[in-house]
């Protein structure tokens, strides 16, 4: 069984919005998923919303605003960050100075490239997800 509040991904590709919604549904996730095309919305949901999410999964380049710099407002926003919600980049660049950023600017908690197989992508969701299920998070 998963700790409740929903899994939050922004990712402005619709397809992969699809591939990682069935994937959690073969998966037999059952935290409801909640997508977001921008930073914006998903700031103004994160901002408003009284439920804990269970994670964050976030795409690094996003219109408007990327990954990173959405990560970097969470973690200057103290109630926000004092929510603690697992942050995991997932996402198709896997430049080693992107991830370097991501780890030593900032709070993220993984980084996952994005798989070219619906094998792999499920095998790494399947990761991230039993990770978060089974570590503790502080008491809200």
């Amino acid at each position: 069984m998963l700790k409740p509040g929903p899994i939050i991904l922004i990712d402005d590709d619709p397809d992969d919005k699809d591939l990682i919604k069935d994937v959690l549904q073969e998966l037999n996730v059952t935290n409801k998923l909640i997508t977001f095309a921008d930073c914006h919305e998903a700031m103004e949901y994160l901002k408003t919303t009284k439920e804990q999410a269970f994670l964050i999964l976030c795409d690094i380049n996003l219109p408007g605003q990327s990954g990173i710099e959405f990560k970097m407002q969470i973690d200057a926003n103290s109630e926000l960050r004092g929510k603690c919600i697992p942050f995991v980049f997932y996402s198709t660049s896997g430049d080693p100075e992107v991830v370097r950023k991501a780890y030593t600017d900032m709070t993220v908690q993984g980084f996952f490239q994005k798989a070219n197989n619906y094998t792999e992508v499920k095998k790494n969701i399947k990761t991230i997800i039993e990770y978060w299920k089974e570590c503790k998070h502080p008491v809200r």
